[in-house]
């Protein structure tokens, strides 16, 4: 008997299908599911209810329906599809160059959700093939809300990972400005003024934020520090990685660089711009070995990097600065030192670290938190030391200088994280018109 013939022996499809589905049953680790496995017998052998109450069955030689076949086709595919998405793999598309020139603007990826386990849904009721936004409207309902689960990865988070996550800021979004950070304009304009003018205001779940990509440079437990621009974790300094770039001051002798070389080292051109007056580049941004290829062009005069010290350039004001108050003199070149939180380990809570940890105590696991009389009231209880429930991540966009990362919002925490990005499977450059803008040279490769 030949394979073939093997599998088309109802038996043995019973068996191998219900094999795999007791598998992911244990996977999810929700028992109910075991049900599935009588709908798995009926399908296969007794075959009593139809289950595919919409698909015809065709006698020998009658005409097929076509918008029947095409209705089978469609459910399945949504099915298929979904499942794919919400357990192993989810296309994401790269919106912005902070992450150049690692992953480029217009890079289409696939995000493996397998690295550090997918999460059971918490807002199952959802458009198919929509994750918040459809024809300008929310894409999901909140009538039934699951709690946080994640089921079982290959590891955890590592310094280095280039991460997809939900942006912690996006639980609040501006309908007008839905891509805009809602805090940072409400503290630089004003709530009032920010809702009436860009509202009304629209409030998400958890897994309905926006997604971001970055690089994680810290974990649970970390302390990190910026100097000068430089990652330092745990008082060593961190692998400065290929993709990294930072911003330099670029002289020339009265002409700007030959646009063909820019272009050849792979430099967004929405990313720089050239001063006359200076004359030359007041931020373009470069790699290390960028950095060694423009000092030797030869109308460049000198290259210095761009170091942010305090009070920080505008528009990065400490309004702007996690943690947003001006006893911590931070920029986003000199930061820190910082301790990242981690699940289990309790911290001292005074008026001066409030403002690292209320965010996390309040929003992230959902304490009443207020500040009355001097005295910090956790569920409304003097409380004087805090323990975290969860692990905490701090993530920077390797475009260093033209990134809106954890330097303007703080950690991520860990029942944000999505998973890593793993392979492009389209790239297009929307500076540049068709074919020009298919860069071929990122289909199918591996991040």
């Amino acid at each position: 008997m030949s394979l073939r013939d093997l599998y088309h022996n109802k038996w043995v499809r019973w068996a191998f299908w219900s094999l795999l589905y007791l598998l992911w049953v244990i996977w999810l680790g929700s028992w109910w599911w075991l049900l599935g496995l009588l709908v798995l017998f009926d399908g296969f052998i007794t075959k009593k209810v139809k289950w595919a109450f919409w698909k015809k069955q065709y006698k020998e030689g009658e005409k097929h329906n076509a918008a029947l076949d095409w209705l089978d086709a469609i459910i399945f595919a949504v099915v298929f599809v979904t499942f794919i998405n919400i357990f192993f793999f989810q296309a994401f598309k790269i919106p912005s160059s902070s992450m150049e020139s690692t992953l480029f603007t217009g890079d289409h990826l696939f995000v493996s959700k397998l690295t550090y386990g997918p999460r059971v849904p918490q807002t199952p009721l959802t458009i198919p093939f929509t994750h918040n936004r459809f024809f300008g409207h929310e894409s999901y309902s909140t009538l039934i809300q699951n709690k946080y689960r994640r089921l079982r990865g290959f590891r955890g988070p590592r310094r280095g990972d280039c991460v997809v996550f939900g942006f912690p800021n996006g639980d609040t979004v501006l309908s007008k400005i839905p891509g805009d950070d809602y805090y940072a304009v409400c503290r630089t304009m004003g709530k009032d003024y920010a809702v009436k003018t860009y509202g009304p205001v629209i409030v998400r779940p958890s897994d309905k934020k926006d997604h971001y990509v970055k690089r994680c440079v810290a974990v649970a437990g970390d302390t990190l520090e910026i100097r000068h621009g430089q990652v330092y974790i745990n008082s060593e300094a961190q692998e400065v990685w290929p993709g990294v770039q930072m911003s330099y001051t670029v002289l020339t002798n009265g002409s700007p660089i030959n646009q063909v070389f820019l272009d050849k080292l792979g430099l967004n051109s929405q990313d720089y711009w050239y001063d006359r007056s200076l004359p030359g580049y007041p931020a373009l941004p470069l790699t290390a070995a960028e950095v060694e290829e423009i000092k030797e062009v030869r109308n460049v005069v000198s290259v210095e990097a761009n170091d942010d010290v305090y009070p920080p350039d505008y528009p990065d004001s400490y309004k702007l600065i996690f943690p947003f108050t001006e006893d911590y003199r931070w920029t986003r070149d000199n930061f820190g030192p910082l301790w990242i939180p981690k699940k289990g380990v309790e911290v001292e809570l005074n008026l001066k670290n409030l403002p690292l940890y209320e965010r996390i105590i309040r929003d992230y696991e959902h304490n009443s938190l207020e500040v009355r009389d001097g005295k910090i009231l956790l569920n409304g209880k003097e409380a004087e030391a805090y323990t975290f429930r969860q692990d905490y991540f701090f993530m920077m966009g390797d475009n260093r200088h033209n990134s809106l990362d954890s330097r303007y919002w703080g950690f991520v925490p860990e029942d944000h994280l999505v998973g890593t990005p793993s392979l492009i499977w389209l790239s297009l450059d929307h500076n540049k018109k068709f074919p020009a803008n298919i860069r071929w040279k990122r289909f199918f490769k591996f991040v």
